[in-house]
């Protein structure tokens, strides 16, 4: 007999049912996963071994739970996660709006129809999908949204008086009792709202209008926190901050291994882009060390954050960059190109906050330096090291080829340019090719065209070529003859 079936308090006295806390349906169901190896928080990456164990003790030691980090460090996605550890069904008395408990009724309404009804008395299930409750805390948030007021249409209704606590309707937190309740970004909540929460995480009476309500609400809260909103916007109250149990604090991603993999799994990219499009690895390195250049830009406000939702927004841009290309030229396929990184500026320019000094430059400007900067980090992984200053007439692994743009006077390459003739062009400089295959030998095939044009972007960040934008794309020339021609 499957216990969702019971539908009286009489059948689940008899099955043996026994009443737990949300805190303890927390803690065993963990216990168990524990034991048995189970990932607790699957897909969420890169909290392995510093949030995801802070957090597990918290709910081991039945504690409520503050996630305090900047935005895009998934504090909500694991609140959300949390709900998997709870049972799949629990009982409570059929029309009780607050979940009651039938072998542990806390509202008038449940214990008055036990005693009319006793073994009777009708009970439904209700699956841990349904216990998830969450609240973004504004400044418009009352303690009647959150606790409950009194309703005078009931009392009238009912034909009661405003002393009997019947005419009382609950508000979001008495409602999800037995359930996890999150407020988002808790510093937001006023104070005197903040204030009202003391007594519900402490002792479990909640007071409305006069009503001192004893109710030993059974919930787990989960508040999230972005430590800029202390200075910002708001604080946490201390005799609530007391109340919380643990505060966990969450991170960004610290490898690009871990920051590749969030965006893919969670870039919202149908089947026709996936297949049109063919992303060479060191172009999805690219993509990630872009929001780790923006981390430590001078031009942007590191106390704001830069959200791992910017990667993955730019992810999908560069793709649709690519895509439009196909549309544009009648064809199925094309790989991604360097220049395609241009697409992702909208991607950026809406995710970071910038300081005075970003202001004076242009949001599209710093977006252009990051995406810059980023290729100047990764170059020295694959190719030799420029210096600054290098022996007059002294070859290097580059001489070849920056001799090849002073004789040939560079070339263009067109945004919108067949597949075939970007390649076309690219080959035609043949030093790239021999530095290619005398570096990075290993390099799939179909990802060489977009190393070699990542090597001209090198030299142009370490100012030994020179890139120029026109109209409808890029201008690669020896530096000296840029300057001459700007002259």
């Amino acid at each position: 007999m499957k216990i969702e079936t019971i539908n009286t308090l009489g059948e689940l006295k008899a099955f043996g049912y026994k009443s737990k806390s949300i805190k303890d349906e927390l803690r065993n169901n963990l216990r168990e996963k524990i034991k048995l190896g189970v990932p607790t928080f699957e897909g969420v990456h890169g909290f392995e071994n510093t949030v995801i164990p802070e957090l597990e003790r918290a709910i081991l030691s039945r504690h409520n739970i503050n996630l305090l980090g900047l935005r895009g460090q998934a504090k909500t996605r694991l609140a959300r996660k949390m709900v998997e550890l709870l049972d799949e069904y629990i009982p409570y008395v059929s029309g009780s709006e607050i979940n009651d408990d039938p072998l542990n009724p806390i509202s008038r309404f449940a214990k008055d129809l036990i005693i009319d009804k006793g073994d009777e008395t009708p009970i439904s299930w209700l699956h841990r999908s349904e216990r998830f409750f969450e609240k973004l805390a504004t400044p418009d948030v009352t303690v009647a949204d959150l606790i409950g007021d009194v309703d005078p249409i009931k009392a009238a209704n009912l034909k009661l008086s405003y002393a009997d606590d019947r005419v009382i309707h609950f508000g979001m937190i008495p409602r999800a009792n037995r359930c996890i309740f999150v407020i988002n970004e808790l510093p937001d909540l006023q104070a005197r709202i903040q204030v009202a929460l003391f007594n519900i995480l402490q002792e479990g009476d909640i007071q409305i209008r006069g009503f001192k309500v004893r109710m030993p609400l059974d919930m787990q809260f989960v508040f999230t926190a972005n430590p800029e909103d202390y200075t910002n916007r708001g604080s946490i109250v201390t005799p609530l901050k007391d109340r919380i149990g643990s505060q966990i604090l969450t991170h960004y991603p610290e490898t690009l291994e871990i920051a590749r993999k969030i965006t893919e799994q969670e870039a919202k990219l149908d089947t026709i882009q996936s297949e049109a499009v063919y992303v060479p690895s060191l172009a999805k390195d690219l993509l990630e060390q872009i929001s780790f250049e923006a981390r430590e830009s001078e031009f942007i406000d590191h106390k704001s954050g830069v959200s791992a939702r910017m990667s993955i927004t730019a992810y999908e841009n560069l793709l649709s960059t690519a895509e439009r290309r196909t549309l544009k030229a009648g064809v199925d396929k094309t790989t991604l190109r360097l220049s395609d990184f241009m697409g992702i500026i909208p991607a950026i320019t809406g995710k970071v906050e910038l300081v005075y000094e970003g202001e004076q430059e242009g949001a599209a400007a710093v977006a252009e330096r990051l995406i810059a900067e980023a290729v100047k980090t990764l170059f020295p992984n694959y190719f030799p090291k420029i210096e600054k200053l290098e022996k007059p007439n002294e070859k290097t692994a580059y001489s070849d080829l920056i001799e090849w743009f002073f004789a040939e006077s560079g070339f263009e390459l067109l945004d919108d340019c067949s597949d075939e003739e970007y390649q076309n062009i690219l080959a035609a400089v043949v030093p790239l090719e021999i530095l290619l295959k005398e570096y990075q030998p290993d390099f799939a095939k179909e990802d060489k065209f977009f190393v070699k044009e990542f090597i001209l972007w090198g030299l142009v960040e370490y100012r030994k070529l020179s890139k120029d934008r026109i109209a409808d794309g890029y201008q690669f020339k020896d530096i000296y003859g840029s300057y001459i021609s700007k002259l």
